[in-house]
């Protein structure tokens, strides 16, 4: 948009055009508001982590499009608590899985195509909704599905400041083309995500440790807007260090790396940090239910890194990889490619091998195959590592997004800190995604949550 043109009064302004952003502004625009986006990205970047995004989860009573079978509510919520240890917002759960069901047919009619659910590792068919082409598609989809309803868009618009008076927003300064301009408004959505792309603000968390963290989304989520909205009074939930962090491949690019960094063979064998020994259970439930949980566990380890070890017989089980792993005859040799202690790596595979307890292996079930007397355990897919070649992967915790974010009630209005809802302020996607994630993830849900809480947010921002 050129500044000469630029309108300065709006019905509704969101600010970040990613999923849940595009699904705001296009249910808002849908009621008949004058909507304006603002996307601190350039175009080329435009789109946060939905850039990245294969599928959202859904719920559904019966096959639907591309899902099969059933996935209930209780299942739904079921698996939900079982990731979170129970720690959701239960009634913005209920919300969130209810309005779920709706929408595959809504992204449907705006032009989003699906494909059916991957098959492999991640047995997502019954339950998630992968989009054709992925996340780029995705969002090129509802980018020109918004333009063509007439929502204006700012690229590498920056949110400098946002302007409250008492519960109510009455503009936002905008800069963008080198010129501030305040922007006044009935209503904003903030969808701006979390602030996992602010290594500063990492640093003052986790120290040091943070400089060995893999951002693999968007540079662009810096928490600017997350942190205006605290200066404003807002409240929060979640705590700073809690977040959607990964196990990825240590050589993975500092930021925007995406699913191709991502490692997926952790349950197919076992995982040991600079020391050679093995630190959590591997196989503790199914892979979309636990990936989340490896990147904080990589954290809390010596130089934030580990590696995970399998033989040759599990090198095609899983989703292809990007880099090569290491390779070697033997554990022996292997270890010194890890540069681990050789006798070490060695003692902890032969302990793993002699405590395996074989069963009947399938990976798309909790099965017999666990381990004996070994600490930790391997609760399921527990196989000997003794067919060689030997290969290893290195790993980083690799951060999706922060779960530290604002407040919100049932109609995504942000609340402040004496429990009140600005009136004129919504919030949608991963700025407000701890209140249903405290912690722990499922596959597929950060992408329900924006898209729900998106329309929930377009609804109410324009009565």
């Amino acid at each position: 948009m050129d500044t000469d043109t630029f309108n300065e009064i709006y019905d509704v302004i969101v600010v970040g055009g990613g999923n849940a952003g595009l699904n705001a502004a296009i249910t808002a625009r849908e009621k008949g508001a004058k909507v304006l986006l603002v996307e601190s990205a350039p175009i080329l970047m435009r789109g946060g982590n939905s850039r990245h995004v294969r599928n959202f989860r859904c719920k559904h009573d019966e096959p639907k499009g591309v899902l099969r079978g059933e996935y209930n509510k209780s299942k739904y919520l079921e698996d939900l608590l079982s990731v979170t240890n129970g720690e959701t917002n239960l009634d913005l759960a209920e919300i969130l899985i209810d309005q779920s069901e709706y929408c595959y047919e809504w992204y449907v009619s705006r032009g989003v195509r699906f494909q059916n659910a991957l098959r492999g590792t991640i047995q997502l068919s019954h339950s998630n909704a992968f989009f054709l082409g992925g996340g780029k598609a995705l969002l090129n989809s509802l980018y020109a599905y918004a333009e063509s309803i007439g929502i204006q868009f700012i690229y590498d618009g920056k949110v400098e400041k946002i302007e409250i008076e008492g519960l109510e927003v009455k503009s936002v300064k905008v800069n963008f083309n080198d010129v501030t301009k305040q922007v006044y408004c009935q209503s904003v959505i903030l969808s701006s995500g979390g602030f996992q792309a602010n290594t500063k603000w990492l640093n003052d968390i986790w120290g040091e440790a943070s400089d060995h963290f893999v951002i693999r989304g968007t540079p662009y989520n810096d928490g600017v807007v997350l942190r205006e909205m605290i200066s404003n009074g807002a409240a929060t939930v979640g705590t700073e260090k809690q977040c959607h962090a990964i196990a990825v491949d240590a050589r993975s690019p500092k930021f925007d790396g995406g699913i191709v960094t991502r490692i997926d063979c952790i349950t197919h064998g076992i995982v040991v940090n600079n020391d050679g020994k093995r630190f959590y259970d591997e196989g503790e439930d199914f892979w979309p239910k636990r990936y989340a949980i490896w990147g904080r566990l990589i954290a809390e380890q010596k130089k934030q890194s580990a590696f995970v070890i399998i033989d040759h017989k599990m090198i095609r089980e899983f989703l292809p990889t990007v880099l090569s792993p290491y390779a070697s005859k033997d554990i022996k040799g292997l270890a010194q490619l890890m540069s681990i202690d050789p006798d070490i790596l060695n003692n902890t595979v032969s302990l793993y091998n002699e405590s395996v307890h074989e069963g009947q292996f399938n990976h798309s079930i909790l099965d017999g195959c666990h381990t004996r007397g070994l600490s930790p355990e391997k609760s399921h897919w527990a196989r000997r590592i003794d067919e060689p070649p030997y290969y290893a992967y290195p790993l980083r915790p690799g951060i999706t997004f922060t779960y530290l974010g604002l407040k919100v009630n049932q109609e995504a209005q942000v609340i402040n800190g004496e429990n009140e809802p600005f009136k004129n302020i919504f919030a949608a996607g991963e700025i407000m995604a701890g209140n249903v994630l405290s912690n722990g993830y499922l596959a597929g849900i950060g992408m329900t949550i924006g898209t729900v809480f998106g329309q929930i947010a377009g609804k109410h921002a324009y009565q």
